[in-house]
């Protein structure tokens, strides 16, 4: 009678990608990662960023550095519900958007406000600035007596030609970066050997020398 000999086991899924290069981890990785971020950066609406300018002037009873301090104060409170409420009416959108779309900043050498939004429409996010930077000045003309303070409008936001948000180029160079960066620390923590693999018998003594070792004592 005959018997099937023995079948020995193929490799492992392990082991056939542990004897794949070192650096195919990494460049798997870059590409992965490229292809990634360029589609987001494909698929995603452009957003566009307006900004309008507003600058503290000092009145007769007031001097530079209190109209710098109090363009600290309104950059502040520009985006409260006070001055989004006043503003939401010229800007034609809900309150959550207003809120949402709108950023402001503050120089600590020039008294003033740069208030900024951010819409898929250029039209939008100009509309949107340019309102709440009317809104904070009209605030600001009512609390003028006791603040001796002007806040007006220095440079009204204009649509914007170019979107803010990154291209499809840009974000694929930073999915292919992290791609590449994810793909080295597999490769650092990839495992090296398993306890059945010939590099870990390797280091067991065979029969032969161990009876050698056996003679000497």
């Amino acid at each position: 009678m005959t018997q099937n000999p023995t079948r020995r086991p193929g490799p492992s899924r392990f082991s056939r990608l542990r004897a794949l290069p070192p650096w195919s981890l990494v460049a798997a990785g870059v590409l992965a990662g490229g292809l990634l971020g360029g589609g987001y950066g494909v698929l995603r609406t452009p957003q566009y960023t307006a900004t309008s300018y507003v600058v503290a002037v000092p009145g007769e009873q007031s001097d530079t550095a209190t109209a710098l301090g109090f363009a600290q104060a309104y950059g502040r409170v520009a985006t409260q519900v006070a001055v989004l409420a006043d503003a939401q009416a010229r800007a034609g959108v809900p309150m959550a958007t207003l809120r949402d779309s709108v950023r402001t900043a503050t120089s600590p050498d020039a008294p003033m406000v740069a208030v900024s939004a951010t819409s898929p429409r250029p039209a939008q996010a100009a509309g949107m600035a340019n309102a709440v930077a009317r809104a904070l000045a009209r605030h600001a003309d009512a609390a003028k007596a006791a603040t001796h303070v002007d806040l007006m409008q220095f440079s009204p936001a204009v649509p914007p030609t170019e979107p803010s948000s990154p291209s499809a180029g840009v974000t694929g160079l930073i999915g292919a970066s992290a791609g590449g960066l994810l793909g080295g620390l597999a490769l650092l923590v990839r495992p090296r050997c398993r306890p059945e693999d010939e590099c870990v018998r390797a280091s067991v003594p065979g029969p032969a020398v161990a009876a050698d070792a056996r003679g000497r004592l």
